[in-house]
């Protein structure tokens, strides 16, 4: 075959780098546009991040009378810092009856208390300064007055921070056993009914309700429902 002329040559090697550099502009192009969008996933990912994270969650409610006038809620929460610089943590309550009496809690000082919508927050300061990974065992517990008086009644546990495990656990007096046990997951919109497995009468004749969730949703709000 004839060799090509050298201006063709030369107009073709130059068309090959024009093409060569719009290859390399557009794929820088994409390459940029790929850290952006991974950018924005992290920022959003630390932004959604919070304070901690809660390790283990557990609540343990127990019903005083068969008229459900007395009752005592346990919180015990392993907390993992996931900023520096942390003094505070808040706690939450709601529900019927006059709720909070005699609130106490251990590490930490309660310091402020104050009611936006349907929930009470409560301001525990650490009384020290928390880093990063350092964890935490709060434990918690106040008495609730004329909260479970009528025929239903249900807890709710709201999931505002990342948890790995929770376990809700409601104690019934031995003369008035809990009927019809259900969880409901209010923005799923789901029931699920819970088999015999979850109630158990204790040794001193008392009734034991128990549910756990393992890794449940973000912002999802579980509430375990009865009748007695």
């Amino acid at each position: 075959m004839a060799d090509l002329p050298n201006n063709y040559t030369n107009s073709g090697l130059a068309l090959i780098q024009s093409w060569l550099s719009i290859a390399s502009e557009l794929s820088w192009i994409k390459t940029i546009g790929q850290i952006w969008v991974m950018g924005r996933k992290l920022l959003h990912g630390l932004s959604s991040e919070g304070m901690y994270e809660v390790l283990d969650y557990e609540t343990v409610l127990e019903i005083k009378d068969k008229q459900g006038k007395n009752a005592v809620l346990k919180k015990h929460e392993k907390v993992r810092y996931l900023q520096n610089n942390i003094i505070a943590f808040q706690d939450q309550a709601w529900g019927d009856g006059k709720s909070l009496v005699n609130y106490r809690c251990k590490p930490g000082l309660p310091v402020d208390r104050y009611r936006c919508g349907y929930k009470t927050y409560i301001l525990i300061s650490l009384r020290k300064v928390k880093c990063k990974g350092n964890v935490d065992n709060f434990n918690i517990e106040w008495s609730i007055k004329q909260g479970f008086i009528d025929r239903t009644g249900f807890w709710a546990t709201e999931i505002s921070h990342n948890m790995k495990n929770i376990t809700v656990k409601v104690i019934f007096p031995k003369n008035r056993p809990p009927q019809n046990v259900f969880i409901v997951e209010r923005n799923r919109q789901r029931t699920l009914p819970l088999g015999e497995a979850a109630r158990v009468q204790l040794p001193d004749g008392r009734w034991l309700l128990s549910w756990e969730k393992h890794q449940p949703r973000l912002y999802e709000q579980y509430i375990l429902n009865w009748e007695w």
